[in-house]
């Protein structure tokens, strides 16, 4: 049956592992260099903090029990595990809390998959140089996000997470390349790839297993290149194949185009954005859009009387539904208790989304006063905005202020500043890492290009966290 259908773009798989397997550290730009520095400082302190909580240590539990070899560390936990079971502990801390980096196009989460992988290797490896490792991070960030802008949001309709789907193969490309796999092994590593392909979107309404998704996809990624190393073989044509190929299984608008569009000129890396805020990046303009109508009118929460909101179809469908404190995931996902902390407190940081707060009264009156719809503006502007918003304030007094956004904070479009993610992780680890330790881990990233071995980085990262 197969044979019998063209491929949706011939030979994109075979093109793409040719392409990821010859990257070498002096094909990149000094951009994506610097780039890719912030992603892992980004990643640091989101995995580190998620260490602390208690979903991450459940899987820590399981995996430590066991037994592997120890050659690679668990963040934050002071312990050692295989590289693929530190990839599934890695990968869930580094997704644990809503805080990771997002590549808007594909909607990976590629922080909490290349860089724990190649950190992994690198430490199994006994050390490697800087350069190795930020290579084998652009790899996958490459081929993770030309994955996931092929899929599509019809990927995310059909019900799919990203981050456990099309970030299999950020986590398998990140692990070929850091094990320096021929093409041909490369090829075959993206092909297994597709076939571990998981993650449910219904896990947003409240499971913990939706932080799985990134772990088991990063331990995906490193069984696929290990497997490819000693001969295993995956599917060739996985991605384009017609029928059985991920993007034909899994998004029912498939691009296939965009898997290799500007192939080694564009460089998909360069369109990563980070996250001031503590949730799902498809509401962050419109929490951003409520707190510049709160500061520039000094309106309290008190003061609001209605608040609309005016979304694209796709955050409406992923974000404004009812809010019924299921648990802290469902609160970072949810439209309305995003809202409702950024007008009572200010912000929607990790204080917000303490299940302390989840029951709060004072949130659920606020939320009475939301509303949510699809703005046909919006959604004509297609794609590209998926992530815009219409805040519309009707104060207590009359008066009515509307404002349009069409980028989130944090974008690629309408970016923050090293000194702002510099500010970020400092804030998120401030409670469980020294200050000594912030300072290193801050002066060692920002040479990651100079280290002739990244052992030293590893073992801070490594040394346990305050959990208290």
């Amino acid at each position: 049956m197969s044979s019998s259908k063209p491929p949706l773009l011939e030979n994109a798989t075979r093109d793409l592992a040719r392409f990821a397997s010859a990257i070498q550290y002096s094909d990149l730009s000094k951009e994506v260099v610097e780039r890719i520095k912030l992603s892992v400082l980004d990643h640091i302190g989101c995995a580190l903090y998620g260490a602390t909580l208690p979903w991450t240590q459940k899987v820590a539990a399981l995996a430590m029990a066991e037994g592997a070899k120890p050659v690679a560390s668990l963040y934050g936990m002071g312990k050692k595990t295989s590289v693929s079971l530190a990839a599934l502990v890695n990968g869930t801390s580094g997704h644990a809390f809503e805080l990771d980096d997002i590549h808007k196009e594909s909607i990976v989460h590629i922080g909490s998959l290349a860089p724990p992988v190649a950190l992994g290797f690198a430490e199994a490896a006994g050390g490697m140089s800087g350069r190795d490792v930020i290579t084998g991070m652009v790899a996958g960030y490459e081929i993770g996000a030309r994955v996931g802008n092929a899929a599509t949001m019809g990927l995310f309709f059909r019900g799919f997470h990203p981050q456990g789907t099309s970030g299999v193969f950020a986590a398998s490309a990140t692990a070929a390349r850091m094990l320096n796999l021929n093409a041909e092994q490369f090829q075959h590593a993206l092909g297994m790839s597709g076939s571990q392909a998981g993650g449910l979107m219904a896990a947003q309404e409240g499971a913990m297993v939706k932080r799985l998704h990134s772990g088991r996809a990063a331990q995906s990624g490193v069984y696929s290149a290990l497997l490819a190393k000693d001969g295993f073989t995956g599917i060739p044509d996985v991605l384009e194949a017609a029928y059985g190929g991920y993007l034909a299984v899994y998004s029912d608008t498939p691009n296939a185009a965009r898997l290799t569009d500007g192939l080694g000129k564009v460089w998909e890396t360069l369109n990563v954005g980070y996250k001031p805020h503590a949730s799902v990046t498809s509401i962050h303009t419109a929490l951003d859009g409520l707190a510049e109508i709160m500061r520039e009118n000094n309106l309290k929460a008190g003061d609001i009387a209605k608040l609309e909101t005016g979304l694209s179809p796709m955050t409406h469908v992923h974000c404004a539904w009812e809010y019924k404190a299921q648990g802290v995931t469902a609160a970072q996902m949810n439209l309305y208790y995003g809202l409702a902390v950024t007008a009572i407190d200010g912000m929607a940081f990790t204080e917000q989304y303490k299940e302390s707060r989840l029951r709060d009264p004072a949130i659920f009156d606020f939320i009475s006063r939301v509303s949510a719809y699809v703005d046909p503006e919006i959604e004509k502007m297609g794609p590209p905005f998926r992530h815009a918003a219409r805040v519309k304030v009707t104060a207590k007094d009359g008066k009515v202020i509307e404002k349009f956004l069409h980028h989130r904070r944090g974008s690629p479009e309408n970016p923050l500043k090293p000194e702002d993610i510099e500010y970020k992780f400092r804030h998120v680890v401030s409670g469980c890492v020294s200050k000594a330790n912030i300072d290193k881990a801050v002066k060692l990233v920002a040479g990651l290009e100079k280290m002739e071995n990244t052992n030293e980085l590893t073992a801070l990262m490594a040394a346990p966290v305050s959990t208290a």
